[in-house]
């Protein structure tokens, strides 16, 4: 495990999380993730920081509203949120961590799209 970074694109936010340099992530085809391109690392929210930035987010919730999207309100990119399916931790956007520390990134995808169905038939990375 290491200390990656990472953050927003006008830097306003900024946040480290722990993981290890060889992640597993995940490739969701709903609605939200799909169009944005977000690639999820969940951890838990101990392994989580928020450095910088959290007077600059702002939150969008729908459906059931467990999941709460972190946005910065500057440049409007969502590098981390809570997510439904862990709303005891944090999905961090892989593509907002900062370059040097993921030595290998594998890819899943998941059913969004049926999120019921997907959660069901998905299987944590060991």
């Amino acid at each position: 495990m290491l200390t990656h970074t990472g953050g927003c694109h006008c830097g306003r936010v900024r946040f480290e999380v722990i993981a290890p340099a060889n992640i597993d992530v995940v490739e969701c085809d709903c609605s939200v993730c799909s169009p944005v391109g977000f690639l999820h690392l969940i951890v838990p929210a101990e392994r989580f920081k928020l450095l910088r930035g959290g007077d600059a987010l702002t939150t969008y919730t729908f459906n059931t509203g467990v999941a709460k999207h972190l946005f910065c309100a500057t440049c409007g990119v969502k590098s981390f949120y809570v997510p439904r399916s862990h709303p005891d931790g944090f999905s961090i956007n892989a593509r907002c961590i900062d370059g040097g520390t993921i030595q290998s990134m594998t890819v899943s995808a998941f059913n969004g799209r049926d999120w019921e169905e997907g959660r069901a038939a998905y299987r944590e990375p060991s």
